[in-house]
């Protein structure tokens, strides 16, 4: 997370505000504000085969498929952000007291960059753990062709499954599968 210019904390009300009169997005904890990083085009591109790859495969379906555009709320840390895509199954939980953000996402999904990847993998990470409703975190690797799922089993505990080019891995929560060559797939150059 890139800290904001001003060592200041702002209440939640104060961070809704900020975001409603702002172009660009921010993450939120603690009372700090975050300037979240831009995407490259291949980063959006990715994003769009991920998002395109989900509602096919859950057409017909209680589930829906959400781009960057919708902030989660993850209640138990106060982390305020937005996913690259995210999957909300059955009703919408939407924040008491914020209507733009929602609370019980099934699925969440981030495309890493050299400046977010750590972040990503780590602190954010453990943030989407606290979330009762998420089953599944994908993570999109920006190095190589690789997806992996982080998905909470039925004990509670977390595995990590990973699938590189040729392979697929399983969203076992949405019975679906993400074809890697799929989810890089750019017909601009050709692959």
């Amino acid at each position: 997370m890139a800290q904001a210019t001003h060592p200041v904390h702002y209440t939640r009300a104060e961070y809704r505000a900020f975001e409603r009169s702002n172009n660009a997005k921010h993450e939120y904890l603690d009372g700090v504000i975050y300037a979240m990083a831009g995407g490259t085009r291949e980063h959006a591109a990715i994003a769009v085969n991920v998002s395109t790859l989900l509602s096919v495969g859950l057409r017909g379906r209680a589930c829906a498929v959400h781009s960057s555009d919708l902030r989660v709320r993850v209640v138990e840390t106060g982390l305020e952000t937005y996913p690259d895509v995210t999957v909300v199954c059955g009703k919408a939980q939407v924040d008491p007291d914020d209507s733009h953000a929602i609370t019980n996402p099934v699925v969440v999904v981030e495309v890493t960059s050299s400046s977010t990847e750590e972040y990503d993998r780590g602190e954010k990470l453990a943030h989407y753990k606290r979330i009762p409703s998420l089953r599944e975190v994908v993570l999109v690797g920006h190095r190589e062709r690789a997806v992996e799922v982080v998905r909470r089993e039925q004990d509670g505990s977390w595995t990590t499954h990973e699938a590189r080019a040729g392979g697929s891995v399983k969203l076992v929560s949405l019975g679906c599968e993400l074809p890697v060559d799929e989810v890089y797939r750019d017909p601009l150059v050709g692959g």
